[in-house]
């Protein structure tokens, strides 16, 4: 894409291999990709899709790049560096035609539909990889995206959370656990159709502290919404915590169709809190969550530092 090219000729760390897909198209859970990883920082910023906002991790297919020897790479405490080549390997591809292939054409209201990664994944991708499959966790140790407890902990996970599915179809309420509600457990606790509207008007760069999962709990109705906006099982790690606002939420393209999606309530997204995959088979797309800023309190200037 054409945010993937002012980091051509320049070096960078190997976040993690990009060996399976969380898919945000047809939610079918997990596709496989072959020969991709993400690099530490490099996310796309929208410049040549609408300004989206997104901030998707990028991937990068190991043909685009080179690795960096480790004379050049000392006191990298052994991560693997790699260089963006920017080589396009004699094919006809030019600024000119990466920016034509960002669009590909309009729906029938006359809105630009956009073309990114994050919209190719199921076309970049095999799948589904169905959880039991054990390549993917075997990938996910021997590529060190994961840790023998995470892997151990998502089977355990899973297997949970397909019993409590099945609980819920199958077994009388009084005998579910958690109404059959998937592990970690979220329930909200606001009548729905009332939760609350809180605004803070945050602005970049401003100090928040994110409310316990229980004043959270408080925002939610019994879909696990504030305001339409579902809050996720990866956000509960961070409850208590304290973050940067990275930016505020205004637009974003729909991965499925293409289209620039306008998102009219108040939305942000903070600095270093993404998605870790905790509960996702150890995703490694790092997604931004989006916070509703009735789940957030901001900080007095006095206690700005974090």
């Amino acid at each position: 894409m054409p945010e993937m090219l002012r980091f051509c000729g320049q070096e960078f760390r190997v976040h993690a291999r990009a060996h399976k897909v969380c898919d945000t198209i047809d939610w079918q859970q997990f596709r496989r990709m072959d020969n991709a990883v993400h690099l530490a920082g490099l996310r796309c910023d929208g410049s040549a899709h609408g300004d989206c906002q997104a901030g998707c991790l990028l991937f990068w297919k190991e043909a685009w790049l080179h690795p960096v020897t480790q004379q050049q790479n000392e006191g990298s405490d052994h991560a693997t560096w790699v260089g963006a080549s920017g080589s396009s390997d004699g094919l006809d591809v030019t600024v000119e035609t990466l920016s034509q292939a960002t669009q590909v054409g309009t729906n029938a209201a006359g809105q630009a539909l956009f073309s990114c990664q994050a919209t190719e994944v199921s076309r970049a991708t095999e799948g589904p990889v169905n959880w039991w499959e054990p390549r993917q966790y075997v990938d996910d140790l021997t590529s060190r995206n994961s840790t023998i407890q995470r892997v151990v902990r998502a089977l355990l996970v899973g297997l949970f959370n397909r019993f409590q599915r099945a609980s819920a179809r199958f077994l009388p309420r009084s005998w579910q656990i958690q109404g059959g509600k998937r592990y970690p457990f979220i329930k909200g606790t606001a009548v729905s159709g009332q939760t609350p509207a809180d605004t803070l008007g945050l602005q970049p760069g401003e100090i928040v502290e994110i409310k316990s999962k229980e004043q959270i709990f408080a925002t939610l109705d019994d879909q696990d919404m504030t305001g339409r906006l579902r809050f996720d099982s990866e956000m509960l790690k961070y409850c208590g915590q304290r973050a940067r606002v990275l930016q505020r939420m205004e637009r974003i393209i729909d991965e499925k169709t293409g289209r620039m999606l306008r998102i009219k309530q108040d939305c942000v997204i903070l600095d270093g809190v993404v998605c870790t995959g905790d509960f996702h088979r150890s995703c490694p797309r790092a997604i931004y969550p989006y916070w509703r800023e009735a789940w957030l309190k901001r900080v007095d200037e006095a206690a700005r530092p974090l």
